[in-house]
């Protein structure tokens, strides 16, 4: 089952977790099987010009407690909860970072969909107070999107190869299908790989522009979906060559055995289920493994009209008969929609479903669609024996990308 031929093994040994629903892998762990929701009213920002006024905000995360104090003023929220959870991620893979990892062979590739725009809303707020064209250095300096993989290479020393990705929701798993391949191909023997996204008007108003957010709750596969609940956070994943993490003694949580990626080349917000199946495809091609060895899904699952369905199509599809029997469920009806770190985050959560043999639920769902008959564990976890796991995101602008893990070798 193994596509092994030339290319080396890569197996993921650090988790890093900063969510609505826990901060650490343990804490998100336990609320995600728990069924707990992170969706709270905004605060972010005053809502009272909006239909919709909830959101998946992370509310007890100190940055002070990651990053030193005269540090935080040059990063962004983004910036500092991928810091956050890529310290986290190393910590739990057993590296110090200073002196653990040969720095020229250990790199970080990242995802995000909006990158930092608090600080262009900082800019507005200063524009029309006073009228003032005049931005802050420090505060300009924090606004690329590259910056928050920059931000973790510089801090952890990382010297190896730092690319960012902005392929919209996707971007997360299109961040660790790059890391996968880099270790895969003899490139080299540690990344970090991961995504990030704050809360922030400026997304919030374009999803509610887009009339694609839910009143109060997220309903990915229920007959009476409404949409989206924008959320915020952040997910790393140490990944590391298996040979190199069997001589260091750790832990190991799972193997990447493939992915696959397409684009659907049709609509911004439409997706098309032909591009989602060739995903999903060849991430069981590169795998190395057929459609019936597929044990969970971890789906996109955004409870919008036609994401889910086109979604559950896909399914339908690839995995015909058999897809009766695989739970497929969507953590994002408990964080909210965290955009970059959507499927990061989600890439986690197979892991532990791997290590511990549980399925987180798909809360909220009351009202079985013929359309999305699949299923979705509703509301409750579920024990189940699993070797291999698909992580699964269909994104705006037709980014697909699936990645499969495997049980620990």
């Amino acid at each position: 089952m193994r596509n092994n031929g030339s290319k080396r093994r890569v197996v993921v040994t650090g988790l890093g977790v900063v969510s609505s629903i826990g901060i650490g892998w343990q804490e998100f762990w336990k609320n995600l099987l728990a069924g707990k929701s992170g969706i709270t009213p905004v605060s972010w920002f005053d809502p009272k010009d909006y239909d919709r006024k909830f959101a998946g905000e992370v509310k007890d995360f100190d940055p002070a407690q990651f990053i030193n104090r005269e540090k935080l003023k040059f990063f962004g929220r983004a910036s500092q909860m991928a810091l956050a959870a890529g310290l986290m991620a190393l910590k739990d893979a057993g590296f110090e970072i200073k002196d653990s990892v040969n720095h020229y062979d250990a790199g970080v590739c990242f995802g995000t969909t909006m990158g930092e725009p608090q600080i262009m809303e900082k800019f507005d707020e200063e524009f029309y107070a006073n009228g003032s064209r005049v931005a802050e250095l420090s505060s300009v300096a924090k606004y690329p999107s590259n910056n928050i993989a920059a931000v973790l290479s510089s801090e952890f020393g990382f010297k190896g190869p730092q690319k960012m990705f902005a392929n919209a929701c996707a971007a997360g798993n299109f961040a660790l299908g790059q890391a996968f391949d880099f270790i895969q191909n003899a490139k080299n023997d540690v990344m970090l790989a991961g995504g990030s996204d704050a809360i922030s008007r400026i997304s919030y108003t374009g999803f509610h522009r887009l009339i694609a957010i839910a009143s109060e709750k997220c309903q990915p596969f229920d007959k009476g979906r409404q949409g989206i609940i924008p959320g915020e956070g952040s997910g790393v994943l140490v990944l590391e060559e298996f040979e190199h993490a069997q001589k260091r003694g750790v832990s190991i949580y799972a193997e990447i055995l493939g992915c696959g990626a397409s684009s659907d080349a049709f609509h911004l917000t439409q997706p098309q289920s032909k591009g989602g199946i060739k995903a999903v495809q060849k991430a069981l091609k590169s795998a190395g493994i057929e459609a019936e060895n597929v044990d969970y899904i971890n789906a996109h699952g955004t409870g919008t009209t036609e994401n889910d369905r086109t979604e559950c199509a896909v399914f339908k599809k690839v995995f015909g008969r058999q897809l009766k029997s695989i739970p497929v469920s969507s953590i994002k009806s408990m964080l909210g929609h965290t955009m970059g770190a959507a499927s990061a985050i989600e890439s986690i959560a197979c892991c532990l479903a791997i290590k511990d043999q549980k399925i987180p639920p798909t809360i909220n769902h009351e009202t079985p669609d013929p359309e999305c008959d699949i299923d979705c564990v509703p509301n409750k976890y579920r024990e189940h024996s699993l070797k291999i796991a698909l992580n699964n995101s269909l994104a705006f602008g037709g980014n697909n990308f699936s990645v499969i893990f495997m049980e620990r070798p």
